[in-house]
């Protein structure tokens, strides 16, 4: 049987943040696919026009059909094109993981209030960083997240989703709890936090404990690796 694993990085990231990851998984025998979304390329002149259903175009490209099995690994704000997906083509993914991250509902919008054509990271770095989404980081990644790191589409950021198809809370899924334990999850969505509101939509939802930060595919790598070869099988 063939599986293959599509890695979906957050803001501001491409296909370079899962590097160890993506050679781990590669080394386990997996069919890996690292991606980098429409408007986060490193050389793009302009990317105020691109939105959260160009990106989830750009997802369900890369599923290969073919395969056996297909798992899509979505960290962060990934989750918002990537729940698109599974509202699109639920019958494409086998198995979704959500990376320190969660679903969304129909009509979220990570930030509507958000001004301007792009979000950058820069205007978020010290709330991150205090926030402890930064812990285990080395300085050397720290610098080098900085460096890569890419202005976030606007649009992505603030026009809110349209979800209509009920057969994406079908799909087997799993959130690997990071930056909060999997008991603060779900002690946040019942308090009504909103990136966490479509979690009782999901009540075969599994979680898996990964205590770090916010980006275990640097601070974490080889039991990342190791926790997503568990899930996917």
């Amino acid at each position: 049987m063939t599986t293959q694993i599509v890695l979906v990085p957050g803001f501001w990231l491409g296909a370079w943040a899962w590097n160890d990851v993506t050679n781990g998984l590669r080394e386990r025998g997996y069919d890996v696919a690292p991606l980098t979304l429409p408007g986060l390329e490193p050389d793009r002149d302009d990317r105020s026009q691109v939105t959260v259903e160009e990106q989830a175009e750009a997802i369900v490209a890369a599923l290969d059909r073919s395969k056996d099995r297909r798992v899509l690994v979505v960290h962060s704000g990934a989750a918002v094109p990537g729940t698109v997906v599974l509202d699109r083509e639920p019958e494409l993914v086998d198995q979704v993981i959500y990376v320190d991250t969660a679903p969304v509902r129909d009509g979220y919008a990570m930030n509507a209030d958000l001004e301007g054509d792009v979000l950058e990271l820069s205007e978020v770095w010290d709330e991150e960083k205090e926030g402890g989404a930064m812990r285990d980081l080395t300085d050397e990644q720290l610098a080098e997240f900085r460096a890569k790191a890419v202005p976030q589409p606007g649009r992505t950021v603030k026009e809110p989703v349209s979800l209509g198809n009920d057969s994406r809370h079908g799909v087997p899924a799993t959130l690997i709890a990071t930056s909060y334990s999997s008991e603060d999850y779900r002690k946040y969505a019942a308090e009504g936090a909103g990136f966490l509101a479509a979690l009782p939509d999901y009540p075969d939802l599994q979680f898996v404990d990964l205590p770090t930060g916010h980006w275990p595919m640097w601070s974490k790598p080889d039991q990342l690796v190791e926790t997503i070869a568990e899930i996917a099988g």
